[in-house]
């Protein structure tokens, strides 16, 4: 790349602006990444925490409908089921963590009181409230499992985007600026230095110029007596 750059003062100095700007810009990824990788790393502990909960609540979910089932029979929990006629509303926000947008899920409606899930109280058991209870609650770390997983995988997205912007400048572009740095210093050192050796022997051309013009002057001073004698 160094060989594309013509050697001069003003390039040089474009190529230390860029220099200068690509080290800065190469500071703040590597804060920015580090930043985000630690905001990574407290959403993975969420998201294990919200993961424990979900298969916790997902097993409790299983035995509970499994008792209503058998204590109740398959037409009984179907019919508490039908008869819910207010379902549960989802709502999407998004918020921002370092740059990096994630959504934000609100949930409306999911838990219920016994008179808003439909079904005759006198009609059913506590079985079927048990279960009633023990989905709602799965519904809800269902949604919260959602948003976390969400957050994480555009959070880790985003660490990748940022690392390979951070490898780009410090192994591509700024040992390539540093290159044609170096490049343009040695060249410019280089025609000071034709420079300079030009000038001295202009100069010194001069200078034997200037005796051998002083000597013919001189010459002439000691002929022109003689002529006179003559």
């Amino acid at each position: 790349m160094a060989k594309d750059v013509k050697p001069t003062r003003k390039n040089l100095m474009q190529i230390e602006d860029r220099i200068e700007l690509s080290e800065r810009g190469h500071d703040t990824l590597e804060k920015k990444r580090d930043g985000l990788i630690m905001e990574f790393m407290d959403i993975l502990d969420q998201a294990q925490d919200v993961r424990d909960d979900l298969d916790d609540s997902y097993d409790r979910a299983q035995r509970a409908i499994n008792m209503a089932r058998a204590m109740e029979g398959d037409v009984a929990v179907r019919g508490a089921a039908a008869a819910l006629k207010e379902h549960p509303e989802l709502t999407t926000q998004s918020k921002n963590i370092m740059g990096v947008v994630v959504p934000q899920i609100d949930s409306k409606g999911v838990r219920k009181s016994l008179d808003e899930r439909g079904y005759g109280v006198m009609g059913t058991s506590a079985r079927i409230d048990e279960a009633a209870d023990a989905y709602e609650e799965l519904i809800e770390n269902i949604i919260l499992a959602a948003e976390v997983e969400t957050a994480m995988k555009k959070m880790l997205e985003e660490i990748e985007t940022t690392k390979r912007r951070v490898n780009a400048l410090e192994f591509k572009l700024l040992p390539d600026l540093y290159d044609n740095k170096e490049y343009i210093e040695q060249k410019l050192e280089e025609q000071e230095r034709e420079e300079i050796f030009r000038m001295k022997k202009i100069k010194a051309k001069k200078e034997e110029e200037e005796d051998a013009l002083a000597a013919e002057e001189e010459e002439d001073e000691e002929v022109e007596p003689l002529a006179a004698d003559d």
